[in-house]
């Protein structure tokens, strides 16, 4: 067994602090946003211009003009605020965003990030990954352990071009949890039914 989307998204959940402005990233981490501790108070931070942002909508609550940065449908709430992108990343730049929760394509077992593009593929940009991963207090990583053809996503070495030297703290996969620790990875925790032995053996990053 393993944890799916909505187990990972659940795990990343219990990382919130209250009081905290967290940004969320495209993918799995969208999902965290429904499970928000209860008795926590964090403010979700969007970089396309929004501070607050709710739960997905229900289908009678959708509005087409309310997304996030990845273009899905989301719900505000009373105290929400919006502003343009120059204000969205003085915050980020600014150190005022105490974690964000990203997708990844690699992680590296020193905390390497590569998650905006694979060579010869079409890509948008970098979009705010680079800065997210450059000013915010804690980076935590929520992805599938192993890519489509079941080889590990966690390495060494990333071979894909970075987003970020050394910025990821946490790495939450459908395997366990793994924290970025010197001279390798250490695990946090194990998903319900998955072995160390089978984390271990799936991971070729360093695990100590």
């Amino acid at each position: 067994m393993a944890w799916d989307r909505n187990q990972m998204a659940e795990r990343a959940g219990r990382e919130l602090q209250d009081g905290w402005y967290v940004n969320l990233g495209i993918g799995i981490p969208t999902l965290v946003s429904n499970y928000i501790p209860e008795g926590v108070e964090v403010t979700l931070q969007s970089e396309n211009g929004m501070l607050g942002m709710g739960p997905f909508p229900t289908e009678d609550e959708i509005d087409p003009d309310l997304i996030n940065a990845g273009k899905q449908t989301i719900t505000e709430l009373p105290q929400t605020a919006y502003f343009d992108s120059s204000q969205s990343f003085g915050m980020i730049r600014g150190g005022k965003i105490a974690m964000a929760i990203l997708g990844a394509m690699e992680v590296a077992d020193n905390g390497d990030l590569a998650n905006w593009m694979i060579p010869g593929k079409l890509v948008k940009g970098m979009g705010g990954a680079m800065d997210l991963v450059a000013g915010v207090g804690r980076v935590v990583v929520i992805m599938d352990h192993a890519n489509k053809h079941g080889d590990s996503k966690i390495l060494k070495d990333c071979t894909l071009p970075l987003t970020g030297k050394g910025v990821v703290d946490r790495i939450i996969t459908n395997l366990g949890v793994l924290d970025v620790v010197e001279g390798g990875l250490k695990i946090v925790e194990l998903a319900e039914g998955v072995t160390e032995d089978e984390l271990r053996a799936a991971t070729v990053g360093t695990i100590v």
